[in-house]
């Protein structure tokens, strides 16, 4: 077989399509592999370069040969798309992929760990059961409402009037209703206690793991946040430095800038909207928390928080709290230097 340089492969789930080229970028192979057969055929080729687009099974199949000894490169979806030829198939995929993997200004997503993949399916199941539980309570509000019987905002007031209203004899619920709303009110709990499990799962693990421990030492960063962080970037390779890292996440402006004019609007909201949504909120409590602190015995950090709270609307200076502490979580990872406040 002739030197691949570079080897593209279009993932899947039974059948996977192979496109090598040599040093001139030229297509020296075409093939259509099977599942059973793709480690194999990986094996007997030589050490090259392999890329993929991020998809399922793409953090899989990068450990997989890197185990065998090739590089492996893996490419956001979003950055091959406009490599692609003619019609969209199998072919033209993998053929775009190695095209798209040759430029030397393309970004490329670092490739997951077995203990990585095992934090993020912890935060994926805690957070469908989240969402899960919101759906229960709104439907409960609703089905409740159409009988007269309104709950106030909070789920402290929806936990406490829910047990009062199945045992009030008094209102207009039929004893039907009464049933149903007694069996959605115990798959509630139940969600409710699963979701306490996971929580208790990703405090442990912030306690054990040396490098969530030292990022929680940030103000605004909690167990959440501090594994999900670690669980996305892991070692931090993959980033020059921690602006990149605020950039991938989306917590930077938006720019629509022309002819030397520059234009800022808001957040491009790129990245994982999961970890975002955990940075900010973060800040946000690290916002509120200095916004209260006395005068004398504020931090320097809460102190620099109110001067930027005299200027700016507090949902911006949130917005600049949740990027400061990606980028300060992303140089602890690329250091190994623990948090020292202001």
């Amino acid at each position: 077989m002739k030197s691949i340089k570079r080897l593209g492969i279009d993932l899947a789930k039974s059948v996977f399509e192979l496109c090598g080229v040599n040093e001139r970028g030229e297509v020296i192979l075409r093939k259509t592999v099977k599942r059973k057969d793709l480690l194999i055929f990986i094996s007997n080729i030589e050490k090259t370069e392999i890329c993929m687009e991020a998809c399922g099974g793409s953090h899989y199949w990068a450990r997989k040969f890197g185990e065998i000894g090739h590089k492996v490169r893996i490419i956001p979806a979003s950055y091959v798309k406009p490599f692609v030829k003619s019609q969209k198939n199998d072919q033209n995929d993998a053929l775009a992929i190695t095209e798209a993997a040759s430029r030397p200004t393309m970004n490329f997503v670092q490739p997951k760990e077995i203990w990585q993949q095992d934090l993020q399916l912890i935060h994926r199941v805690r957070s469908r059961l989240m969402a899960q539980s919101g759906q229960l309570r709104n439907q409960m509000r609703g089905f409740l409402m159409e009988y007269g019987l309104v709950i106030g905002e909070g789920l402290s007031k929806f936990q406490k009037s829910i047990p009062l209203i199945l045992e009030d004899s008094t209102n207009d619920l039929t004893l039907e209703t009464r049933a149903i709303m007694h069996d959605l009110f115990e798959e509630y709990n139940a969600i409710e206690q699963r979701k306490k499990k996971y929580d208790l799962k990703v405090q442990e693990i912030a306690k054990k793991n040396p490098l969530c421990k030292r990022l929680t030492k940030i103000p605004g960063v909690g167990p959440l946040t501090s594994t999900i962080f670690v669980a996305q970037m892991g070692n931090a390779e993959a980033y020059k430095n921690g602006r990149q890292a605020a950039a991938s996440l989306g917590l930077v402006p938006r720019q629509r800038s022309t002819g030397g004019r520059s234009i800022l609007q808001g957040i491009t909201k790129r990245g994982d909207p999961y970890v975002r949504c955990l940075l900010v909120h973060g800040a946000r409590s690290a916002v509120k928390v200095a916004a209260k602190a006395l005068p004398e015995t504020a931090t320097p950090e809460q102190q620099r928080i109110k001067k930027m709270l005299e200027r700016k609307h507090m949902n911006v200076v949130v917005i600049a709290v949740a990027n400061r502490n990606a980028r300060i979580m992303l140089t602890m990872l690329k250091s190994g230097k623990e948090y020292q406040a202001a």
